[in-house]
């Protein structure tokens, strides 16, 4: 087992790709080959299903809406592995996961190859630098093709994508991979099996086993300039496994090479996905050279931190949730120092100061306290008050504060009102509490309706909210399209005189005014324009007419 002192056996992972890819069918599969699990539930519904989509709504539908932390070990190594959606209406849960992430295992549709989302999480996962490695689902059934599927790889994402397994067999007689490093056939029986079988290549796949591998060497070598000498110098024979494996370890961690396998991710064979992501993925020492950069947060000053246990305290809020049972949780990942239950931390957004009460180690939707969270690991903090997503939790002694995250603008949105009078408090309580979770759900009141606008990234996000806010908080609520209030505008050129004329006695009264309209540009809004010469009229009486226009103007 891992432990927070050594951080080179610690990887933070996630798991992203296009939805119905089988990102949570993998994830299963993982906490079920390491021992956390006794079976395999099925995604959708089934005996419970699948321990990553515990929410009602991800059941039903078989699909991940929200991501789902869990804590797996591996060979002497912890896995702290993250479940993320793959649907563009909950891509903001792809985002902040990335955002706190060392690596990551991009999943593919063996049957479609590269698809829309796979782009979208790839792009996120290069703006945040986070090295992967690609693993082609679904080989064994149907249309299931590894080969087509590393082509649209090449074609879409990037040329360096370079296989590091071949599956042996196609389609439903998938049985194994050959790994090209060892040069050594993996196989299985049946998915179920409970362990891989080591050995001989198959006689029909040596040829193109030996191929593939010098293209694999021929790409490692270049990441040592000696080894490269070697190479050819000696041949391909020269280079070692254990040189090897350095080398693909090396391009992996420059972010822009990535290593590719394949499966059915229902069963035994991802116990090589879990090989490759302790062989090849960072831990927390070799993500920007084990440092991350901050901000003193009244100087401006850059500040650097160490990922070690010594250091002062130096923590991001990554994502808000609520838990019925505790109330609200803080998922942190700690890139410095340690944090204890009872320890003083400040909030270095606000400056506010608060005490930590309960440190919890999530897995999905269970929780198990823990006394302690060291540099580089993931946990979770019950009940801070005024944290919100992207918040620094530093030392008070040491204050710091780093990049937060951005989340894009919602772009669709719906009227909402309670179906009773009781339900309105009940309503803007659950609203309110969602739009706290969820950076990408927003919620106002139009002030010339006055009715309650909720905004998402889709139709999907916010028919989810309404549902949640009916399970979540008993509220029946009424949906809509939102009412638009139409104003005018001039569209053209007009000129008005009026005059005023009052012979009492004495001087009387007179008046002549000219008022001409005309359309502004667009955008610049009310504009008048005085054009009094002489200053026969009082500046007071101008600026009073002023104001009695630009009234008139906006009633319209």
């Amino acid at each position: 087992m891992a432990t927070n002192n050594d951080l080179s056996k610690l990887r933070n992972i996630g798991i992203i790709a296009h939805i119905d890819a089988g990102k949570t069918t993998t994830s299963e599969a993982i906490l079920y080959r390491t021992g956390l699990k006794h079976k395999i539930d099925l995604v959708k519904g089934g005996t419970g299903g699948a321990d990553t989509d515990w929410m009602e709504q991800e059941k039903e539908r078989g699909i991940t809406i929200t991501s789902a932390a869990v804590t797996v070990y591996w060979k002497d190594h912890q896995i702290n592995i993250i479940d993320t959606p793959g649907h563009i209406d909950f891509t903001a849960e792809v985002e902040r996961s990335l955002r706190v992430l060392d690596g990551a295992v991009v999943v593919f549709d063996g049957k479609m190859g590269v698809e829309a989302q796979s782009e979208t999480v790839w792009r996120q996962a290069t703006k945040y630098g986070v090295p992967r490695i690609c693993f082609v689902n679904k080989i064994n059934q149907i249309g299931g093709d590894f080969y087509k599927s590393l082509d649209s790889i090449h074609k879409r994402l990037s040329k360096n994508a370079v296989a590091i397994h071949l599956p042996i067999g196609f389609e439903k007689d998938i049985c194994g991979v050959v790994d090209l490093v060892d040069m050594k056939a993996y196989t299985y029986k049946d998915y179920a099996d409970h362990e891989l079988t080591v050995g001989e290549i198959p006689a029909d796949m040596v040829e193109k086993a030996k191929n593939a591998r010098s293209m694999l060497v021929e790409e490692a070598v270049q990441a040592d300039e000696a080894l490269m000498d070697k190479y050819f110098s000696e041949g391909e024979d020269a280079i070692t496994t254990e040189e090897l494996k350095a080398a693909l370890r090396k391009r992996v961690l420059d972010g822009d090479f990535f290593l590719v396998t394949g499966g059915d991710g229902r069963g035994v064979i991802v116990e090589k996905v879990l090989d490759l992501m302790t062989d090849y993925l960072p831990s927390p020492l070799d993500r920007d050279q084990g440092q991350t950069v901050g901000t003193d947060p009244k100087t401006g000053d850059q500040i650097i931190r160490k990922a070690d246990n010594s250091e002062p305290l130096t923590a991001l809020a990554f994502k808000i949730a609520t838990d019925p049972f505790v109330g609200k949780l803080i998922f942190i990942r700690v890139y410095a120092g340690k944090l204890k239950s009872g320890d003083t931390i400040m909030n270095a957004t606000t400056g506010d100061k608060e005490r930590i009460g309960r440190l919890v180690r999530m897995h999905a939707n269970d929780r198990k306290d823990i006394n302690e969270i060291g540099a580089g690991d993931i946990a979770a903090v019950v009940g801070l008050k005024n944290c919100t997503t992207g918040t620094t939790l530093c030392d008070p002694a040491h204050p710091i504060l780093l990049e937060s995250i951005e989340f894009p603008d919602p772009p669709v949105s719906i009227a909402v009102e309670p179906k009773t009078k009781a339900d309105q408090e009940k309503m803007g309580i659950g609203l309110s509490k969602m739009a706290e979770e969820d950076p990408t759900f927003r919620v106002h009141t139009d002030e010339e309706t006055g009715q309650t606008i909720i905004s998402g990234m889709g139709e999907l996000h916010l028919e989810i909210i309404i549902d949640r806010l009916k399970r979540e908080h008993g509220v029946e609520a009424n949906t809509g399209a939102p009412q638009v209030a139409y104003r005018e505008t001039i569209r053209g050129t007009a000129e008005a005189q009026g005059k005023h004329i009052k012979q009492s006695g004495g001087r009387g009264q007179y008046g002549d005014v000219w008022i001409k309209f005309e359309p502004n540009e667009t955008g610049k809004g009310f504009e008048f324009i005085d054009q009094i010469k002489g200053g026969v009229v009082p500046q007071n009486t101008a600026n009073q007419s002023k104001k009695v226009w630009k009234t008139l103007w906006l009633a319209v």
